[in-house]
């Protein structure tokens, strides 16, 4: 793998300031202060938000908490997808920091999984890692690991230490020199106009004629209503991580430096602010 390890800390220490406001219509014994926090980009909401949870427990009766579950402007919010698609789909453009609504009750089960317990989110996380394994080298990479390998990389992000997931995260990276890159990129776009959860295809980031594939190749291919049309206003941000890559960008490289650690590169389409 190309060592940029400033790209990978970068991604990694991404925070996003947040407020959580207990919604109203809660039950309390006495007022609730709105809680603040930096979340990391790359965990999960349920992941990292015990203190929010004792916070608004305090001022709450232990039978009005039910399970806590979180919303932000009317869209509750999918604790399975990474905390910076959250913010990307929904709050890009909105004045930090961001606004959560806290629910302790009437959970939504239309719109949301339950999630009573971490390892609810190992199993997704680690089911997430294997997929894309199985995208990258035909699964061989976790098939080779031990189950305490498995556990490095889950600790590595649970605890935020960055050093422990990499040591084990960078085999996960790695290909022959012949192949070029991966078999095929794990990626996942979503859109807020679309009641499709996202769009996944196979796609190599090496053409047959042994060039690389761009971001605007894996667009043109999967998604060519987000790229401008000659003459016309840019209608479409495609996002990573809070920023707008080049499209000339190597899918290749986005892959190995601005992947998630379920290893699948997350990219959102959001439209361009109107004002």
């Amino acid at each position: 793998m190309a060592d940029d390890k400033d790209v990978l800390r970068d991604v990694w220490f991404g925070r996003i300031p947040t407020c959580f406001n207990l919604n109203q219509d809660e039950v309390t014994e006495r007022e609730a202060e709105p809680y603040y926090l930096l979340l990391p980009r790359v965990s999960y909401l349920t992941l990292v938000t015990d203190k929010v949870k004792k916070h608004f427990h305090k001022v709450m009766k232990a039978e009005d908490a039910e399970e806590m579950w979180f919303e932000y402007e009317g869209t509750p919010l999918k604790w399975h997808y990474p905390i910076g698609v959250l913010f990307d789909l929904h709050a890009s453009n909105t004045v930090l920091p961001w606004s959560i609504t806290v629910h302790f009750k009437n959970f939504p089960d239309r719109d949301l999984l339950h999630c009573q317990s971490n390892s609810v989110i190992e199993a997704h996380f680690m089911s997430s890692i294997k997929e894309a394994d199985a995208l990258k080298h035909k699964s061989q990479v976790v098939n080779d690991m031990q189950k305490k390998d498995h556990k490095q990389l889950w600790m590595g992000l649970q605890n935020d230490k960055f050093d422990q997931f990499w040591a084990m995260n960078r085999k996960l990276m790695e290909y022959s020199t012949e192949d070029g890159g991966f078999r095929y990129i794990p990626f996942r776009i979503y859109q807020t106009m679309s009641d499709r959860p996202f769009i996944q295809k196979l796609f190599r980031p090496v053409s047959p004629e042994g060039s690389m594939h761009t971001l605007g190749d894996l667009l043109k291919e999967t998604y060519p209503a987000a790229l401008p049309t000659e003459g016309e206003q840019k209608r479409f941000q495609v996002v990573i991580h809070g920023i707008e890559p080049l499209l000339e960008t190597p899918l290749q490289w986005l892959s190995e430096h601005l992947s998630h650690p379920d290893n699948f590169l997350h990219i959102c389409i959001i439209p361009v602010p109107t004002d």
